[in-house]
């Protein structure tokens, strides 16, 4: 496959502004609608997602905005707690971080109530976080200080793991809520017991570069996946603490590594945002080769849908889906 032969998006949402970060929820948002957030500048965007293969009725895609919150500075990373639905007593919970090293709790019942609790800690630049999956009453972020930390919703910090490097990424074991995977830049990913705070498992990367992300496969927990310089990364955890599987992808530089939710055999790369446009790859571990390329003007951000096997890159002034046919 050729870079002139990259697909154009299935489906664009226009957006006020640039986008920095995407994410859908991968929980239940309690109606036919996925829950979506995306952040800019100076602001975090949730609204609803429809799409035709959900609903014979949209055409494309329906998009729905709910709420649009201030946010004092530009939106790095944000997270989704499962706490969040639409059903019953709507609420919206997400959590944000930026370069002011701080994260931030939005909480609102998309009415009159609105609360933002700021969580500081953090030395240095935080590259990624995320929630227990199970209730939510607890976030775990990485940063380029060399350490995890967990906190409560109250914003306390409850934990700190120390790294040897700076954290890329962190994911939560999605029934286990006492394990979870950290990846380091220098390319070693390590599972941690949250009871006794010691890890328990550690992968490595071997020799290919810098590891930018790192992420567990939730529906097949023995598979994690990365990015490192160009290559992606498979690894088998019963198997080895080195890769299965570790093929170049992009030609510049891999930035982000997804695993499909409703596909395990389905992952997605993107390539570092360039000057003008940002390759996005969808890998299918039968194939040697991607099975669909796609491009975004200086598209940021990456995330799955909870049961297509559609995926959402942020762009200049859009967000847009790529549907694969499996």
């Amino acid at each position: 496959m050729q870079e002139d032969s990259a697909r154009s998006p299935s489906y664009t949402v226009p957006c006020e502004d640039y986008v920095h970060v995407v994410e859908f929820s991968h929980f239940s948002s309690g109606i036919p609608a996925s829950l979506l957030a995306y952040g800019g500048n100076q602001y975090v965007v949730v609204g609803t997602c429809l799409f035709q293969e959900e609903d014979t009725e949209v055409e494309g895609v329906e998009f729905n905005v709910l709420r649009a919150f201030h946010h004092e500075l530009r939106v790095d990373s944000l997270a989704w707690s499962p706490e969040s639905r639409l059903d019953r007593i709507p609420t919206v919970r997400l959590c944000t971080a930026a370069a002011d090293r701080k994260l931030r709790l939005l909480t609102s019942d998309l009415q009159e109530q609105h609360e933002v609790k700021v969580m500081e800690g953090h030395t240095s630049y935080i590259n990624h976080l995320v929630f227990e999956p199970t209730e939510g009453k607890q976030i775990a972020s990485v940063s380029d200080d060399h350490t995890c930390r967990l906190w409560d919703l109250d914003g306390n910090e409850t934990a700190v793991l120390r790294l040897r490097s700076p954290g890329v990424s962190v994911c939560w074991h999605p029934e286990e809520t006492f394990k979870l995977m950290v990846a380091e830049k220098k390319g070693t990913i390590r599972f941690y017991d949250l009871v006794t705070h010691q890890a328990i498992l550690s992968l490595d990367c071997g020799h290919c570069g810098p590891l930018m992300s790192a992420d567990w496969c939730l529906n097949n927990t023995v598979k994690v996946g990365g990015v490192a310089g160009t290559d992606w990364l498979i690894w088998d955890i019963t198997r080895s603490s080195y890769p299965q599987e570790k093929r170049p992808a992009h030609k510049d530089k891999a930035r982000l590594f997804k695993w499909s939710l409703a596909n395990e055999n389905l992952f997605a790369t993107t390539g570092c945002p360039g000057k003008i446009s940002s390759q996005l790859f969808i890998h299918h571990l039968g194939h040697p080769q991607p099975v669909m390329i796609g491009s975004s003007t200086v598209g940021s951000g990456l995330s799955w849908h909870r049961t297509l096997p559609l995926c959402v890159v942020g762009g200049d002034r859009k967000l847009c889906f790529w549907m694969t046919e499996m």
